[in-house]
């Protein structure tokens, strides 16, 4: 489909500054801009290449002021990210979407499924399942006993759901997560250890992405719950009865420990990870690698480990830093304290 800049300005509510015919078709990264493209600019890095940039039409906040002329049509918004990212869920709602039931998938008898639905090849959905409308299940998804599904969810190839559990509307997951393995729960006995039954689920609320490869384990008893809103990334691990409150973002090899309550509207970091039975409040945000060790209040900031808070742990770091100089002072001290005792 092809769009001009005055079309694209009136979906955005932005100013043209420039050639309102430009015309696009495509999405591009604006250092790698080509005719016909439209790209944005956001963070003030990435300035230099909107001079020479090939891109037809580009995104920019209100704020901009260029340094010399700018070749492409720039449409100037309150926040160049969001309305480009408005322009990209456009272009997804428009791509041809996938139906219907491939004869090599696996379906239970009694199994419902809505006239928009898509589920591919060697597909498994197992006895009790409940789907909602416009669900899109891609090859070699399984979907275990009495498991519950809304509307709009797309599970991509290899998603694996087990029994009893809940996911809500518009949910993403992608390939190779799964949802309502066993929590890690053995009890010692004597020199090996005895697994404690899994018995609880998983549920998964509205509008929650989670990445390729994440673990979200099912409740010893009770519910693993990822509230709404939530954005899960690739190879995160979220252990047995966690919850996992509204709007809180997970990035990449972080891992949640058993029974830890995190708040809305946090932010933890990459490989940033928790001990048990923790309380985390709203709004908290955890460094990448943090290490959090004990409950955390609403509204702060911690790095490190074991974490700290960002102050402290930032005046932690720089006398870290300064050990080998402060070692060399100690032990040049301790030889003149010597040579002073021997006189």
């Amino acid at each position: 489909m092809e769009f001009t800049a005055e079309m694209i300005a009136a979906f955005i509510g932005g100013e043209i500054v420039g050639n309102k015919e430009a015309k696009v078709w495509s999405m591009g990264k604006i250092e790698e801009g080509k005719e016909g493209e439209i790209s944005f600019l956001s963070n003030p890095k990435y300035e230099k290449y909107i001079y020479d940039s090939g891109a037809s039409i580009v995104i920019v906040n209100k704020s901009f002021e260029p340094e010399r002329p700018v070749r492409p049509t720039m449409i100037k918004v309150d926040n160049a990210y969001e309305c480009f990212a408005k322009l990209l869920d456009l272009y997804v709602a428009n791509l041809p979407r996938k139906k219907g039931v491939s004869k090599m998938a696996a379906i239970a008898e009694g199994v419902q499924l809505d006239e928009d639905a898509y589920v591919g090849e060697f597909s498994v959905i197992s006895e009790g399942v409940k789907l909602g409308k416009k669900v899109s299940i891609y090859p070699q998804v399984y979907i275990g006993d009495n498991v519950t599904i809304g509307d709009d969810v797309i599970l991509y190839p290899g998603v694996k759901i087990y029994k009893d559990c809940v996911i809500g509307n518009r949910v993403i997951i992608h390939s190779g997560t799964v949802v309502g393995a066993d929590g890690f729960g053995f009890a010692p006995v004597g020199d090996t250890y005895k697994k404690i039954p899994q018995v609880g689920n998983v549920i998964i609320e509205d509008d929650v992405e989670i990445g390729a490869n994440t673990c979200v384990d099912r409740a010893t008893m009770g519910s693993t719950i990822i509230h709404k809103g939530v954005k899960l990334d690739n190879l995160v691990q979220i252990a047995h009865n966690v919850t996992v409150g509204d709007n809180t973002v997970i990035a990449a090899e972080a891992g949640i420990a058993g029974s830890t309550h995190i708040g809305k509207n946090c932010m933890f970091g990459g490989q940033s990870a928790t001990t048990g039975h923790l309380h985390i409040g709203d709004r908290v945000v955890i460094a990448s690698r943090g290490a959090v060790m004990s409950d955390i209040e609403d509204n702060t900031s911690w790095m490190g480990a074991p974490a700290l808070p960002t102050v402290r742990a930032r005046r932690a770091h720089i006398i870290y830093s300064k050990l080998p100089e402060i070692y060399k002072t100690i032990a040049d001290l301790e030889k003149k304290v010597e040579e002073l005792s021997k006189k």
